[in-house]
C-alpha cells in the first residue's frame, strides 16, 4: 500500500500508532513542524502549504485535529487534499455533535473511501508524570470532581493498536469505535493502585465542579478550559463513563490492558 500519514506522530496514541505500523512492515510519514529524521515530513496546521506535499501517495491518515479556537476549517482545507486517502480520527468518549467547538469533527471523516472514529475513554497514560492527575497522584492526593463514579480508564497502545487496525485492514471500518479498558474503576481505586507502585499513598478528593474548576485556575489553567474539564468531570459524576467495551479485543485480537497491569509496568 501506499505511505500513511501520522499526525500527531510526537505525542501519546500518534508515536505508537507509528510504531505499530512499522512493525506491520508499512512505510508511514511522520508528520512533523520540524523533520530531521528519515521518515519525518515537514506539516504544520498553521501553514496550508504543508497539506498537500505530506498527502502527496498517502493512502491513509491517522487524524490528530489541531488544538485552535475553530479547528473545523483547518481539517476540512486538510481533508480536501486527501479525496482518495481513507481517514482515521482520534476523538473521544466524552464528544458528540453538541460538544463545542470538536464536535462536528467526525462528521467531516465520515465519507469514501473509508474512515473509523476512534472514541477512547480517558487516558491510563493521565496518571503519569507531566499530566494534571499523574503529577498530583506524586504530590498523595488525585483532586476531581468525579465523586465516586467509575471510569473504564484506556491505555494508549490499545486506542493505538485499534487505530492501526482501522489504518490497514482491507475493509474500511466505516464506524466509531468506543475504546476502554476492561473494567471500570473510580478515582479512589484508581488512586490506591498507583499509590501501591509510588511507595505511598495516594487519595482521592472529591470535590464539587464549581470548586474544582477554581482549583484547576489557581493551579494556571484559564479559566474557560478550567470550565471545560469541571463539565467533563461532572458528566462522570453523573455515569457518563461507567461503561466497558470489548472494542480492542474485538479489533484487535487481544485483550485491553488493565489498570493495575499498566500501573504495575509504567507507575514509577
Amino acid at each position: 500500500m501506499s505511505d500513511v500519514l501520522v499526525l500527531g506522530s510526537t505525542g501519546t496514541t500518534g508515536s505508537r500508532v507509528l510504531r505499530g505500523l512499522h512493525d506491520a512492515g508499512v512505510r508511514a510519514q511522520a508528520a512533523t513542524r520540524n523533520p530531521v529524521k528519515p521518515g519525518q515530513i515537514r506539516f504544520d496546521w498553521d501553514d496550508p502549504a504543508t497539506y498537500g506535499p505530506a498527502l502527496d501517495g498517502v493512502s491513509a491518515v491517522y487524524l490528530i485535529a489541531p488544538v485552535a479556537a475553530d479547528p473545523q476549517p483547518l481539517v476540512e482545507e486538510f481533508l480536501q487534499h486527501a479525496p482518495d486517502a481513507r481517514v482515521v480520527l482520534l476523538s473521544s468518549s466524552a464528544v458528540d455533535e453538541h460538544t463545542p467547538v470538536v464536535g462536528g469533527l467526525p462528521g467531516l471523516v465520515r465519507r469514501p473511501p473509508g474512515w473509523a472514529v476512534l472514541r477512547p475513554s480517558w487516558f491510563m497514560q493521565n496518571f503519569l508524570p507531566g499530566h494534571l492527575v499523574g503529577d498530583s497522584a506524586r504530590r498523595g492526593r488525585i483532586v476531581t470532581a468525579t465523586g465516586d463514579a467509575r471510569v473504564a480508564f484506556a491505555d494508549a497502545g490499545d486506542i493505538a493498536a485499534v487505530a492501526v487496525r482501522a489504518l490497514l485492514d482491507p475493509e474500511p471500518h466505516n464506524t466509531d469505535h468506543l475504546i476502554t479498558g476492561p473494567r471500570a474503576l473510580n478515582y479512589a481505586e484508581a488512586a490506591e493502585i498507583v499509590g501501591e507502585q509510588l511507595g505511598h499513598p495516594v487519595v482521592h478528593v472529591p470535590v464539587s465542579p464549581e470548586e474544582y474548576q477554581r482549583f484547576l485556575v489557581r493551579d494556571g489553567l484559564p479559566e474557560s478550559y478550567a470550565g471545560m474539564l469541571a463539565s467533563l468531570d461532572e458528566a462522570i459524576r453523573g455515569g457518563a463513563e461507567d461503561r466497558v467495551t470489548d472494542t480492542v479485543e474485538r479489533v484487535t485480537g487481544r485483550p485491553a490492558r488493565d489498570f493495575r497491569t499498566f500501573a504495575k509496568e509504567e507507575i514509577r
